[in-house]
């Protein structure tokens, strides 16, 4: 096994390399909404080609074998994928616990009973924000949210538990309390109340995106009251609050640490230790050319900061790095240009000014919804072409 770890009394020997326990099978970039804040990666147009049925069975399989026990189907939006009833079922049948993470656009009654009798466990279905106007504003399409009501409710019909998710900004922030009444009509079981995560899209969108300090605080502060109400009422409607890094001190434990628990396998077969990981000046290795043993346990691209061995000052010797594994990776590349400093949002960053100012710039920012870049296939082809 790789990188087993260093000596050195400043540095705790790297721990052993821990198996991909969570797959995410991003099975397709295509999707019908276009929305600013997607993670998807800027040039998704250009990405190759998609990996038939057949070579996602194989990347199940030997996932199954090293350990995996969830999967989540992703995309893009993954119902464009006209074989995803076979992929479920292949799923169940290797003993996988399944999540389709959708949109609900291309969801039908009669998809959603395929995918139950396939054996999908967990359906989770995204909103872009509770006013019809803004919803489809955002989304691109003017009947997307009459459409994600209709699934939702489909969806809980069908005896799936009600996840929804919502990805909040500063335009649609300021109705956290209207979000959260839509959640409680829609008799939803967890609600993930998701503060836009600056990678992809999102950070080329992040001066019109990013919400004030004080927007974030109100909107935390009214889930709490709802939480309290919802305990008091008896409901087990479960409000998950997400806060964005740019209002942190110390950095995430991005992915529990490099290559230790998550493993991704993007549309056309390359494997990374996140979703975010495509845009890193890494070699990531594909699952058309190598098995997935030898991508987790061997290939640079896994191995690159696994550990602490990689670490620069101030991580190195930072009492808290077998906490924060350094921070994201892909925010020090997209923040610095060097995916090897410390993450910015860490108050000990030399970088940490980078953060100080993107959170001053949000007070004075004024972009309207119709001013931001939109994730299309025509934007993403303008982007490749610089």
């Amino acid at each position: 096994m790789p990188n087993t770890g260093s000596s050195s009394p400043e540095v705790p020997a790297t721990p052993p390399v821990g198996l991909p326990l969570w797959l995410l099978a991003e099975l397709t970039y295509r999707c019908p909404l276009q929305c600013p804040y997607c993670s998807n990666p800027l040039d998704f147009a250009a990405q190759g080609q998609e990996l038939t049925t057949a070579q996602w069975f194989k990347v199940m399989a030997e996932a199954r074998e090293m350990g995996a026990a969830q999967l989540g189907f992703s995309g893009g939006e993954p119902l464009v994928r006209q074989d995803l009833a076979e992929l479920i079922g292949e799923a169940r049948r290797l003993g996988y616990y399944t999540n389709l993470i959708t949109s609900g656009i291309g969801l039908t009654e009669k998809r959603i009973a395929e995918f139950k009798t396939a054996g999908l466990d967990h359906i989770q279905i995204s909103f872009q924000a509770s006013d019809e106007q803004v919803n489809n504003l955002l989304a691109g399409s003017k009947k997307a949210f009459a459409q994600k009501l209709e699934m939702a409710r489909a969806v809980k019909a069908h005896g799936y538990p009600m996840v929804l998710n919502f990805v909040t900004h500063r335009h649609n922030i300021d109705k956290i309390d209207r979000i959260i009444e839509l959640c409680i009509a829609l008799e939803a079981d967890f609600v993930e109340l998701a503060t836009c995560q600056f990678y992809g899209w999102a950070h080329l969108n992040r001066l019109g995106l990013l919400p004030t300090r004080e927007q974030l605080q109100r909107a935390e502060r009214i889930t709490n009251e709802y939480r309290e109400r919802l305990k008091a009422a008896g409901s087990p409607c479960k409000l998950i609050f997400v806060t964005p890094d740019y209002y942190e001190e110390r950095p995430k434990g991005c992915m529990n640490g490099w290559g230790s628990v998550f493993l991704t396998v993007t549309p056309d077969g390359t494997a990374l230790p996140c979703h975010g990981a495509r845009q890193l000046p890494v070699q990531f290795p594909n699952v058309r050319e190598h098995d997935l043993k030898h991508i987790w346990y061997d290939s640079f691209g896994f191995n690159r900061f696994r550990g602490y061995d990689w670490m620069p000052e101030p991580c190195r010797s930072c009492d808290e790095k077998e906490k924060d594994f350094g921070g994201c990776r892909c925010q020090a590349f997209m923040l610095t240009g060097d995916a090897s400093n410390a993450d910015p949002v860490c108050a000990k960053s030399s970088h940490h000014g980078i953060i100080l100012k993107a959170r001053e710039e949000a007070e004075h920012a004024h972009l309207a919804i119709e001013e931001l870049t939109f994730r299309n296939e025509r934007n993403s082809r303008v982007i490749v072409r610089g």
